[in-house]
């Protein structure tokens, strides 16, 4: 396994993360605790979740595991936005709802501290400033160690970068967009701002959820039976959706 910082800090991860989405859902908990011990048996330290993967359940069974493991050798990400809840402010990227997701994925994780927190996705309802002052606040109570961000767009990007430096607040370190040979607008912008500013990219679906995996070929009629493809309850994954001569 190779290792590298992320972006310009000094926080060595390892050059794979292992991304937990099917937890709890495709992989049981059983095999998933076998998935992450194959992970650190090869040297593996960086492993990603997020709060609303299978509704929590893949950061309870990351929890679980990484109770009986040394926890200062492991890098562990999550992420924050979806709802967890019905209520009208259990989502987004306010004050309230951040502060209580990022408490609710500690007690889930078992852990006291999130090694990178990302914010999921864009919010146009919070202003900049009220998330991440949040963000940064975070940090200095030592509940994050560092900030991401996940899907958003290059202006997005470049003006969450912008006003933290300019308010002396902690900035973002990361960037996980969805990135592979079927999905190359990353290419665009965000890979250029990434670059001249220095965050670290963290590539999320990079086989796109499989097609890019050998299974699937031209000409073929269905996907495999039992593969994530002919399971899949999502349209980006769909059989239907990506069964074109351009994949």
């Amino acid at each position: 396994m190779e290792y590298r910082y992320l972006g310009k800090t000094g926080l060595q991860v390892s050059e794979l993360c292992l991304g937990t989405m099917a937890f709890g859902a495709q992989a049981d908990e059983a095999d998933s605790g076998r998935i992450m011990d194959a992970f650190v048996e090869a040297g593996g330290t960086f492993i990603d979740t997020a709060d609303v993967y299978t509704r929590g359940a893949s950061e309870e069974i990351v929890g679980r595991w990484l109770a009986s493991r040394q926890r200062d050798r492991l890098i562990i990400a999550t992420k924050g936005f979806f709802p967890m809840a019905d209520g009208v402010n259990d989502r987004g990227l306010s004050r309230k709802h951040l502060v209580e997701a990022v408490d609710a994925s500690l007690r889930r994780l078992q852990t006291d501290y999130i090694d990178l927190y990302q914010v999921h996705c864009w919010d146009s309802r919070t202003p900049f400033e009220e998330t991440f002052s949040t963000l940064d606040r975070l940090t200095g109570s030592g509940k994050i160690r560092y900030i991401g961000i996940s899907n958003y767009t290059g202006w997005q990007l470049q003006k969450a970068i912008d006003l933290t430096r300019q308010m002396g607040w902690e900035s973002p370190v990361s960037l996980q967009p969805m990135y592979s040979l079927l999905c190359r607008t990353t290419e665009w912008e965000l890979l250029q701002v990434c670059r001249n500013e220095g965050l670290g990219v963290i590539c999320w679906s990079p086989l796109h959820a499989g097609w890019l995996s050998g299974q699937y070929r031209r000409g073929m009629d269905a996907p495999p039976p039992g593969s994530r493809i002919a399971n899949s309850p999502t349209r980006m994954e769909s059989w239907d959706n990506t069964a074109t001569e351009a994949t």
